[in-house]
């Protein structure tokens, strides 16, 4: 492997696997409102929130983190101007006391906040504006939850730059199945031991709250109870409580990865319970956690940060691969369980986060678990069947296109449904 493929490679997950507290979209709302607070220089006396669509259609119904309970846009906005800390970035609910709870329903009720849907812009676009006076402050983020590109005071442009996600952004263009597997066995775990063990601490934690209380609608615990204790059972259950917890609002953080806590649990919690209840040692599991966080980042480069399609497709191919590499799987064999997933999972629809989300990444990781199965006898869905192509690659680019441009349509239509425009009742 040449030198800055391995460079890149060690900086996607450097830059990828990142904590976050509460599902990254309420959360890089209320960034951008501390970060706008911030800016004006007092508690403002109304603010406005500029989202995309899909914004609007993955904060609908997930419980904003350290909230009480409450969902939406204003919500999260609102809480991140009485007690975020912009500083902490995706962590800047963690300052949040009851006090800020009261005045944020206070001001709920009062429609402090109003939100607007802004079109033709990134799938990812966050605009606040909060006013008090004669003053005001804007802050944009685009592309990626932290990735601010705009900040203006008062009408003074204090900050702006294009919206690629800058110099921290790596190289994901030399991403392919091939160097990953390379990758994975030849790095220093030096070079990439501490954020992926970092990932191992925290995902476990609120995978283990997940099981040990009733979050959501139990999904995970209830495949332990349903189907026993099978290290495949055990593998999808881990992933799935974390997803209860986390989109029912529990406070636990997350390890994220493309700009999601429950891609990165996906990706990661199956292969530790799986290397754990196999015996395989610690340098096993972090080698094949390479595998799993690099195979799910090559299938998003694709589809982009936010879509109709359903990231835990990804993610859970991305897990299948590295548990296909825990068994000592051929790279052929581990390119396979990726195209064996993705030709039967690829396109499950994102309609937004919440508590159901635990139930595709249950229905994902079966697929990915089926793919594995396959792949180890030496079978791979052939190309022409479907969107299977000629090569692993080419099969993740045609479903990539797929979900990115032949979706794009099916995601304007779950928003207007989730927003009430298109009535179901009249169809």
């Amino acid at each position: 492997m040449n030198q800055k493929t391995y460079d890149s490679y060690v900086k996607i997950l450097k830059t990828e696997l990142v904590p976050a507290l509460g599902c990254t979209e309420p959360i890089a709302l209320a960034y951008a409102s501390a970060k706008a607070v911030d800016l004006l220089g007092d508690f403002p006396e109304r603010m406005e929130a500029l989202c995309s669509g899909n914004i609007i259609k993955n904060v609908k119904g997930v419980k904003v983190p350290c909230s009480g309970g409450l969902k939406g846009v204003e919500a999260a906005v609102i809480l991140g101007a009485c007690g975020g800390d912009s500083s902490r970035e995706l962590e800047v609910l963690e300052s949040v006391q009851e006090e800020d709870r009261a005045r944020t329903n206070a001001l709920l009720r009062e429609g402090f906040c109003t939100c607007l849907l802004k079109e033709g812009v990134p799938n990812l676009f966050i605009e606040i504006h909060a006013f008090k006076g004669t003053d005001s402050s804007v802050v944009r983020i685009e592309q990626k939850h932290t990735n601010i590109t705009y900040m203006e005071q008062n009408g003074r442009v204090l900050f702006e730059k294009e919206s690629s996600g800058g110099e921290q952004q790596a190289d994901k263009s030399l991403l392919n199945l091939g160097d990953i597997i390379a990758f994975a066995r030849e790095v220093n775990l030096s070079d990439v031991r501490d954020c992926l063990e970092r990932q191992i601490q925290y995902n476990m934690a609120i995978s283990e709250e997940g099981l040990a209380h009733q979050w959501g609608a139990g999904v995970g615990r209830m495949v332990l109870e349903e189907f026993g204790q099978d290290v495949r059972w055990r593998a999808i259950a881990r992933a799935a409580a974390g997803s209860d917890a986390r989109m029912s609002g529990c406070s636990l953080p997350v390890i994220i990865i493309s700009g999601s806590g429950n891609q990165g649990m996906t990706c990661s919690l199956p292969v530790i319970e799986y290397a754990r209840s196999t015996g395989k040692s610690q340098e096993e599991l972090l080698r094949a956690l390479c595998v799993s966080n690099l195979t799910a980042q090559d299938q998003k480069r694709y589809i982009g940060p936010l879509s109709a399609y359903c990231g835990a497709v990804c993610a859970a191919a991305g897990a299948g691969a590295g548990i296909t590499y825990l068994c000592g799987g051929t790279a052929e064999q581990i390119e396979n369980t990726v195209v064996n997933t993705i030709v039967n999972a690829g396109g499950i629809t994102c309609d937004g986060a919440k508590p159901s989300c635990a139930a595709k990444i249950f229905s994902s990781l079966q697929a990915a678990f089926l793919g594995h199965s396959l792949a180890m006898k030496g079978f791979r869905f052939e190309a022409g069947e479907g969107l299977a192509m000629d090569t692993a690659e080419e099969t993740v680019k045609a479903i990539g296109y797929m979900g990115r441009e032949g979706m794009r349509q099916t995601d304007i239509e779950i928003l207007n449904l989730m927003i009430g425009k298109t009535d179901v009742s009249s169809l």
